[in-house]
């Protein structure tokens, strides 16, 4: 019980900090200190649980527009696709009805790389945005760097057909848990696989990978005998890749003490390098509480908030 009113603290206190940041930006962390030491920690946990009520409701309310989903369609071209290609390189995209200029969604699954399938989350559904599921090769199958090569094409699709279903292909945003975090990072830092599609990751409006690796994956760390406890940067690791001009950014990794391999501190070390670079617009939320598998779902609210505070700035400009 207090375990479960802990996560929900803290949980209603990242809902109102990412409410300050909408509303004030970078100065969003000065307020909430200058607030803490004005009237107490309680005084914040208070107005949190109320505010994150008040968005739960917002959230639970569904969109009075009709969905459809399109199922199975190959995103991959070519005359020298394998089987595999075929039967792993596929999508859904799930989208309102006579609607125009949409956000989307791309969303990768996780499963370190070796397992899972393509599914829209729950809590993306009805939320008057489209979400395209992704699935890609897996290892033992293939090996790195066919599952960035395939994200990069799934992604590069979406740019360049999701206006055939309302959709804007100004409004892209990439995300994913685990494995499929990532994913999101690699292809929205390293923009040589956008490249060989003719996108760029300039094109997408953000990324919030859930949980990814920073480092190289251990996945690929594996497939060269490294061991997946020895910790390894270079071009496979979306660290390597820090620079000041990309999409906006929100990382979101579950409690420290809590996720799997040093999870957080990956993240955290991301974030404070792209900081360094210069990027002007890369927050990380930690969700004390919440462990690697459980963190996706209660990251969800997050990431459509994020949706709607990119879109609020574009609209007001």
């Amino acid at each position: 019980m207090a375990q479960s009113h802990r996560r929900h603290k803290r949980c209603a206190e990242t809902l109102i900090e990412l409410h300050l940041a909408s509303r004030f930006g970078n100065h969003h962390l000065v307020m909430v200190n200058t607030i803490t030491n004005l009237f107490g920690r309680s005084f914040i946990t208070a107005s949190a649980m109320a505010l994150a009520c008040t968005l739960a409701k917002a959230q639970d309310a569904k969109s009075s527009a009709q969905y459809n989903t399109q199922n199975n369609i190959l995103y991959r071209t070519g005359d020298n696709l394998t089987d595999y290609m075929k039967e792993r390189c596929r999508l859904d995209v799930y989208h309102p009805v006579d609607k125009e200029d949409y956000p989307t969604i791309v969303w990768f699954h996780g499963g370190g790389l070796k397992g899972g399938r393509r599914f829209i989350p729950e809590a993306l559904k009805e939320k008057n945005v489209a979400v395209v599921a992704v699935n890609y090769r897996l290892h033992p199958n293939v090996k790195s760097p066919a599952y960035i090569e395939d994200a990069a094409a799934a992604v590069a699709w979406v740019i360049k057909n999701i206006a055939k279903y309302g959709g804007s292909p100004r409004r892209l945003f990439v995300s994913g848990h685990s494995a499929g975090g990532y994913l999101t990072s690699m292809i929205g830092l390293d923009k040589r696989w956008l490249k060989k599609h003719g996108a760029d990751p300039d094109q997408l409006a953000g990324l919030i990978p859930f949980s990814g690796h920073t480092i190289t994956h251990f996945t690929v760390r594996a497939e060269r005998g490294i061991d997946g406890k020895q910790p390894v940067i270079d071009d496979m690791a979306p660290l390597y890749h820090v620079l000041k001009d990309c999409p906006q950014l929100l990382l979101i990794p579950g409690e420290r003490k809590l996720e799997v391999l040093g999870r957080y501190e990956e993240n955290a070390y991301l974030s404070r390098m792209m900081q360094v670079v210069g990027h002007p617009d890369t927050t990380i939320m930690e969700l004390d509480g919440y462990n690697h598998g459980q963190m996706a779902q209660s990251a969800h609210p997050l990431l459509l908030r994020f949706i709607r505070r990119i879109l609020n700035a574009e609209s007001s400009r």
